[in-house]
């Protein structure tokens, strides 16, 4: 597994409640405005400038950005 900077993984959680909270409340602009910096902040992250992102990084980053709770509802029963 690779090594991501603290800011990034901690951007990519930001990410996943925000996407998780506008699910739940759509149409919210103030949610919609905060997705699309942290998307922006996660994307053009200079850890980028260094290795271009493969789909397996940003897979494996978004893996990082979920909580417990996002683990245990795609767990089967």
């Amino acid at each position: 597994m690779r090594t991501f900077p603290d800011d990034l993984v901690r951007a990519q959680r930001e990410w996943s409640a925000t996407y998780r909270q506008l699910a739940d409340r759509p149409g919210r602009t103030e949610l919609r405005r905060r997705l699309y910096r942290l998307s922006a902040q996660a994307f053009f992250h200079p850890y980028w400038q260094q290795r271009r992102p493969s789909p397996a990084a940003w897979w494996e980053l978004r893996e990082l950005g979920r909580t417990a709770a996002d683990v245990s509802e795609r767990l089967p029963r």
